[in-house]
């Protein structure tokens, strides 16, 4: 992946990564500077006590807007639907979008709503997750040998 500290320059609307482990990243849009802070709108568990992992899902989720360099020191900027989807308005529809999600209650689900699938849903309107689907490649051959023992 090739994350460093780099602080890349960031535009309104980015979609910025931060890496968690050899698998997963945390996903975020950059929103700007507030009183000279730069901010990132990222689905997260309102609890800190959430225990996500048991099922990959956390009913008290929520949007919210931090500090950059809370979320970790290590980032990149990966706009990565870029070439397939057009990125939307930042100040027309991503910034109304985010502002609108803030203090909802939304559900996380590794599979089907994790900060990935949210951030690229702000940029492009379309809800993708690519570490998901490299997952899949691995985890979908496996379930269907699964299906066809009617194991699973």
């Amino acid at each position: 992946m090739g994350q460093k500290n780099s602080h890349p320059k960031l535009f309104p609307g980015d979609i910025v990564e931060y890496p968690r482990n050899k698998y997963f990243s945390h996903f975020g849009v950059y929103y700007g500077e507030r009183d000279g802070v730069p901010y990132v709108a990222h689905l997260t568990c309102r609890d800190s006590d959430t225990k996500l992992l048991l099922y990959g899902r956390a009913l008290r989720s929520e949007v919210k807007l931090d500090p950059l360099e809370l979320l970790g020191k290590k980032y990149k900027v990966n706009n990565m639907l870029d070439d397939t989807h057009p990125p939307r308005d930042f100040h027309g529809v991503v910034k109304p979008a985010i502002e609108d999600m803030m203090g909802r209650e939304v559900t996380f689900d590794i599979l089907f709503h994790n900060s990935e699938h949210q951030a690229t849903l702000f940029r492009y309107g379309v809800k993708k997750s690519e570490q998901i689907d490299e997952i899949y490649e691995y985890i979908m051959p496996a379930w269907k040998k699964l299906f066809k023992e009617k194991q699973l």
